[in-house]
């Protein structure tokens, strides 16, 4: 995967363009293309690198060094490579075999598959369709099956039959280009659906087909902490900046260096040990995950809880950093183009993906450490 300094760097420099633009670059897709970083979860079977599942979460915290929305979109485009291999296999020969797999995947169950010959015809109207604006296929959740008997499942089909429509105008990850999708009573062959309860628990035909564990991850730990790692990164590179502009900031108030104010001194300290506090509640939680599944051992409910909360977490340490830099760091920082206010605001509109709520998080966690049922369509 060639994540490297200068990928981060030419992030870094389309950052305020992305954001204009509201999509991600033409030159942003081709490099990421050419780095091979989409394809490290890809099975080998088809061209991939069939890393394990972790390996993609430290070039996606990188990245966010560049630019957090652009880390937020690439890091999903990888992680719905990984979704792809979870399908039956033809839907998979189909994904990997027309070139690059450029796939948004608004997952909120907000369509329908009618049952017909064959498969479903869908409908639907879906939101957050993170990367549409350059996606070539797409994946949505929907209720499928007869009315008595419905199950949600994922639907993959090609991007052409989509209509997007332009409401992503938003204060933050504004290069996303998150817009919402409508589909109108499109056949969705049967091997191109996959039952999302089969994705939680890491028993899907992609499993069953590939002998690696990385298509045994669970989808909420797997997409949890996939999507913590852009603010993750954001709080690190605002603490990078903070202390940057420390050594240079003249104080207008008795004309001191910042440097030398035991309170600015204080305010680097306390982010960088909650970084590094982050980054140990990472490392536990996966390997946690990989030790059961090196011992074929599938992932029980409490961990996969537990994972949320830990990917939950992080993010709202993250935001905290971020927000408490950004008030130490003076009025000059709000300008449009200063990278410190565009971290916060980013972070702050990425805190809302569902996912993070960390009250639901909390409670999901402490019920099942007690052995608590929980509802059945809780994401775990």
């Amino acid at each position: 995967m060639g994540i490297d300094q200068n990928f981060v760097d030419a992030l870094a420099a389309r950052a305020r363009a992305a954001e204009e633009l509201r999509r991600l670059p033409d030159e942003t897709i081709s490099e990421v293309i050419a780095s091979g970083f989409l394809e490290a979860l890809v099975p080998k079977r088809f061209g991939g690198q069939e890393e394990k599942f972790p390996a993609v979460l430290d070039p996606i915290r990188r990245m966010a060094h560049g630019c957090v929305s652009s880390a937020w979109t690439l890091g999903f485009y990888a992680l719905h490579n990984w979704l792809l291999a979870l399908f039956p296999e033809p839907a998979q020969v189909e994904g990997y075999g027309r070139g690059p797999f450029l796939c948004p995947a608004p997952l909120a169950p907000t369509g329908r598959g009618i049952p017909v010959d064959g498969g479903v015809l869908l409908s639907g109207r879906w939101s957050w369709a993170t990367g549409v604006m350059n996606g070539n296929w797409i994946m949505v959740g929907a209720l499928c099956g007869p009315t008595d008997d419905l199950y949600l499942a994922l639907a993959l089909l090609p991007a052409d039959g989509v209509v997007i429509e332009d409401v992503w105008h938003t204060e933050g990850m504004r290069a996303t280009g998150s817009n919402d999708v409508v589909i109108e009573n499109l056949l969705v062959p049967e091997h191109r659906l996959v039952r999302v309860l089969d994705i939680y628990s890491g028993n899907t035909p992609g499993a069953r087909l590939h002998d690696s564990t990385t298509y045994r991850w669970p989808l909420v730990p797997a997409l949890s902490l996939a999507a913590s790692m852009p603010a993750l990164g954001a709080a690190e590179r605002a603490t990078e900046i903070f202390a940057e502009r420390l050594e240079g900031r003249i104080l207008y108030e008795g004309g001191t260096r910042q440097r030398d104010k035991p309170m600015a001194q204080a305010h680097l300290g306390q982010a960088r040990v909650r970084l590094r506090a982050s980054h140990g509640l990472l490392a536990d939680t996966v390997a946690e995950i990989e030790a059961l599944l090196d011992a074929g051992t599938p992932v029980p409910v409490p961990v996969r809880a537990e994972a949320r909360l830990a990917a939950a977490h992080i993010v709202r340490e993250s935001r905290t950093v971020i927000a408490d830099l950004l008030h130490a760091s003076g009025a000059s920082v709000h300008f449009s183009d200063h990278p410190m206010q565009r971290l916060k605001r980013d972070v702050d509109v990425l805190s809302g993906h569902v996912v993070f709520d960390y009250d639901t998080a909390r409670e999901l966690a402490g019920a099942t450490a007690i052995g608590l049922k929980v509802p059945r369509a809780a994401m775990l």
